[in-house]
Parts: structure tokens; sequence; C-alpha cells
């Protein structure tokens, strides 16, 4: 309902000479640009974020630790620097409705917000995210079974010298490709695809083999806080945890896990050939959930079912191949042909510069270029050309020309032998999965698995969230103690960022419709960056105690509020 104010006078009164404006709004009526904020403010809700901050973190500030990273969480999903100018952010904001308290704006100055981020780091970052972690899988039913596990880098400006930091912040493996720049890893432990459970800061030098390790040593008791022991999930990761101490540790703890099979490792270029071999597919078919353009085809893929031998043991493996050929592999074939078929010629070129003057070295000739082309996945064509040889000058008069010899040459034409050829680019669109899983399991078929392990994008996209520079600029705070609680502000952010489009993609899974997405086009697979487009210009009005919105909701933002399972209230109510 639009708010009208027919019986507020208005008062209307001219500019001054000094130059300013008596306000036109009635006096005591105020104004907030609120946007998606009081539904990010829901969810926060729903999870228990602020209690929970309050019960763990021992302070007696004015600001509340909970308060403060619910207004820092806020401040990052609004797309603006996270910590940078809090106060300012806040300082025309409704912080009741926005808060769920009235807070005065001086009150997120950097000072107190610096002592928070201290507070919070002397209770243990990890400790305070796992329980708002365990809060938000109890709070959505969220199947932690299937959990995912990565790292990536932050680059950060500055030298970072200290001594006694909780991780260090140095020079390594950039996947930012910004080597000129120290660094720290951020890894992050998923269920349900892309839900956090777990995040921590790590040494910028770390390898991922190593952090697999550490991980493995302690998995069991953090899923153990959700209810699930050793063999009740399924613990996946990049190839990065192929090592003899990962698998030996996996095997010990009884923890299944799925992985990819590096390349570098025989048994995968064999259980490949194999496959190819054999050639006894399991038809596995599509798994792309949106739907299939003419430029974008959605890959069709096979398995294969076999055993490959790591360190002694056994292990599943399961072959599979994509019709989206990895274009990277295929290049590198064209260039070994191209390069195969350019030594092929030059020899070509050399046998016929010679003449042959007898069939047998003609013949022999041909038998060198057949070895030649041998393994070089092409195929020649060889045709002995007879050459007569005539006596100088004109023939006699009525008399046939008599040939007082013969000379041979050979005639070569150079084809791709596509028998050779067609295995090669057929395992170059392979790879291998890994895992300890019993192949007589029926719930883990080679297209369970596979989903599962493409499900791995999910804690990528992850990443990409942590890295939008819509969401966190450059890493500027100088002390590692206060970037790691920098972190968990993210990571919770990120947490209630996938809960958001996680609840949406529910209630259109479980009735079955649609919802408006970009252009007015409906999808089954709406974001939450999708859902902030919708309600990017909703003000909220405010006098005495009352509120409302300045407008009504458009039917395309109520439609979004059902999906989330909201009442239109969370605009007004606090």
């Amino acid at each position: 309902m639009c708010l009208m104010f027919d019986t507020l006078p208005l008062s209307v009164q001219p500019i001054h000479s000094e130059g300013t404006m008596e306000s036109l709004l009635p006096e005591g009526l105020s104004y907030c640009d609120v946007r998606y904020l009081p539904i990010v403010k829901h969810f926060a809700k729903k999870i228990n974020l602020v209690d929970t901050l309050d019960t763990m973190v021992s302070s007696q500030m004015d600001l509340s630790p909970g308060i403060a990273v619910l207004a820092m969480v806020l401040d990052t999903l609004s797309g603006r620097t996270p910590l940078y100018r809090l106060e300012e952010f806040f300082f025309e904001k409704d912080t009741e409705l926005m808060l769920g308290t009235d807070v005065e704006p001086d009150r997120f100055s950097d000072f107190n917000l610096a002592r928070v981020l201290d507070k919070i780091y002397q209770t243990g970052t990890q400790k305070v995210f796992s329980t708002i972690a365990q809060n938000a899988v109890t709070a959505f039913d969220i199947d932690a079974r299937r959990v995912h596990f990565d790292t990536t880098s932050v680059s950060v400006y500055g030298d970072y010298d200290y001594t006694d930091e909780p991780f260090q912040i140095t020079y390594g493996h950039s996947k930012d490709k910004r080597p000129d720049l120290k660094q720290f890893l951020v890894s992050l432990l998923c269920v349900d695809r892309n839900i956090p459970i777990l995040g921590s800061c790590e040494d910028g030098n770390a390898s991922d083999k190593t952090l697999n390790n550490e991980l493995l040593g302690n998995i069991s008791r953090h899923m153990a806080r959700h209810g699930l022991g050793p063999g009740a999930f399924v613990y996946v990761a990049d190839s990065a945890f192929v090592t003899p101490d990962n698998l030996k540790d996996a095997d010990k703890k009884r923890i299944q896990f799925l992985t990819r099979l590096p390349a570098t490792y025989k048994e995968c270029s064999r259980a490949i050939a194999e496959a190819v071999s054999v050639d006894s597919w399991i038809e596995i078919g599509t798994l792309n959930q949106t739907p299939a353009t003419v430029k974008r085809k959605a890959a069709y893929y096979r398995g294969f079912e076999t055993k490959v031998e790591l360190y002694q043991r056994p292990y599943r493996a399961v072959v599979i191949h994509s019709s989206a050929h990895d274009k990277r592999r295929h290049r590198r074939i064209d260039r070994l042909l191209a390069d195969k078929r350019k030594k092929l010629e030059s020899v070509c070129q050399q046998v016929n510069a010679k003449v042959y003057y007898c069939r047998a070295d003609a013949d022999a000739a041909v038998d060198k270029l057949s070895a030649a082309a041998a393994g070089s996945c092409h195929q020649l064509q060889c045709e002995i050309e007879k050459v007569a040889k005539y006596r100088r000058g004109r023939p006699a008069k009525d008399k046939p020309r008599e040939p007082i010899g013969y000379e041979y040459r050979l005639a070569v034409t150079i084809t791709e032998d596509a028998e050779a050829v067609a295995p090669m680019r057929l395992e170059a669109g392979c790879f291998v999965l890994l895992c300890n899983i019993d192949s007589d399991d029926t719930q883990w078929t080679a297209r369970e698995l596979l989903r599962l392990y493409k499900n791995q994008s999910g804690i990528e996209q992850n990443f990409g969230f942590l890295k939008d520079p819509l969401i966190v600029n450059s890493i500027f705070l100088k002390k590692p103690e206060r970037i790691e609680v920098l972190g968990l502000v993210l990571v919770i952010s990120l947490l209630i960022w996938r809960l958001i489009e996680r609840s949406m993609r529910q209630y259109i899974e479980s009735t079955g419709t649609t919802i408006t997405g970009w252009r007015k086009r409906p999808t089954k697979r709406p974001t939450s960056f999708m859902m902030t487009t919708k309600f990017l210009e909703i003000t909220v009005f405010k006098i005495g105690g009352k509120r409302q919105l300045a407008r009504p909701l458009r039917p395309v933002q109520l439609e979004f509020l059902r999906a989330l399972n909201l009442s239109p209230d969370i605009f007004t109510v606090p």
C-alpha cells in the first residue's frame, strides 16, 4: 500500500537569501532506501547470527559483536567495500529496521569495528563460523552428506613482515596470476554443492596437497557436529588430493572420497586406453541444468567402470568421456599430427629426388617410406611409375621408337589415418574419476559420481563471489588477525547469499513453477544476484514509530518474496 500524507500539512518555504531551502517533507518524516537488505537481514536472523556471536564473543562494548558483524555483512552484500566507512553507510539508514535494534551510526567507527574484530579473533574464527554453519544446516534442513573442498589465493598489497602471525602472508603459486604480490589462501568446505560449513585462511605458500591432508585429520570431527560419522559422507576434492599420505589417511579414517586422477599417473592413461579399446561404454547422457543453445550445446557423457592400482592398493575408477572435448588437448593433437606430417613430407621429398633404374630399387624406396610412415598416424599411397628412356635425336622414318632402358619414379600421396587418429581424439575427451566407494553400491552409479564431481563447480563459484570487486576490493587491513576475521565476515556473507539462492530454487523445484528472470524471461534457476536486481528501488518512509513503503511492491517483487517464503512486512517491521 502506498503511503499518503494527505492529513499532514506541508510547509513550502521560498529559498532564503543565504541559499538554503526549508524541507518540503512533513516534520518528523524520514525515508530510507533499503533495497534488498531486509531480505539479507531476515536470513541472518534465521541462522541466529547476532545471538550466536553475542553469546560466543565476550565483550563489554556498546556495539555488540553480533550487530557489528551483521552490519558488515549488510555492507558487504550491498556492493560496497566492506569495513570501509561503515559509519557513513548507516548514516542515512534506518538501523532499527536493518539491524533489528536502533543503533547510532557513530558506533560503527573504525576504532569500534577494529576492537570487535580483535574480540572475534580471540574467540576463534573457525569456532564461530562452525557454530553459525551448524545453525544454517539445522534451520534449512541441508543435506551434509556430500562435502566439497578447495582453496584459492587472495592477493594483498604491502610487506606484511610480521612474526607470530596466524597465517603467513607471503609469495606463492598465485591463482590470481599475480606472482608479484604477496598472498594468503582461503580454504572452503562446502555441502549441498555450495553451502560453506567451514572456512579458514592459510599460509600463502601452502600446498593444496598438504591442506587436504590436514583437513582429513579433522573432517570427521567437523562432520560429527552435523550428525555424520565416518562412511556417512563423501569427501569431494580436486586432483591435488591424490597423494600417498591422503589416500592412506582416507583408508585409515574410513572416509569415502571422490576425486579426479591426475593425468601424470600412468594408471590414468592406462585406464583411458582400456576404455577406448574395450569400447563398452555406459551411456550417462546429459547433466546440464540450464537449457542448451545453438552456440552452447549440452555435453553428452559416457562412462566405463574399471580398477586402478595406486601405491599397492586397488581403487575404483570411472573413465568419463565427454562430447565437449577439451579444446586444448585437441589442439595439442593437431600440432602433433602437423609435426608428424611435416617430417613425413621431408622424407618423401628426399626419396622422390632420386632416380631409380630398376624396379627393385623403387620397391626398396617404397619400403623405406612405409617404415617412415609407421606410427605417424598417416597413410601413404605409393605408385611406381615406369618411364621409358630413348636415344637422342629423331627416330628413323617408318621405324618404331625403341627404348634403350627404363627409369622408375614414385608418386606419393599422404593422408591422415582416421583409424589411428580416432582413438587419440577419443582419449582426449576422457578423464578418470577416482574413489574408494564400492562399485556394488547402487546409490553411487557412474552417473551419480559424475554428477557429484561436477558439483565441485559450486565451490569455484564461491571463490568468484569472494573475489568479486563488487563484494570485496583489494585487502587493505594491515593486521593478519583482522584479515582472518574479515575472511569470516566474507564467508558468513557467502553463506547467506547461497541460502537465499537455495531457498528460491527449492521453492521452484517443489512447486514446478518458474520465476521471472533476466529480460523478463521465465527461469528455473534464479540466483541471488538476480533477486537483488528486482529490489533496487525500495524506499521506506518512517514517521514516529510507523513505517510504510513509498510505493506498492511490484508483481515481480512479490513473486520473489513468495519464492523466499517471506512477507512484505520485512520491509516495514523491524
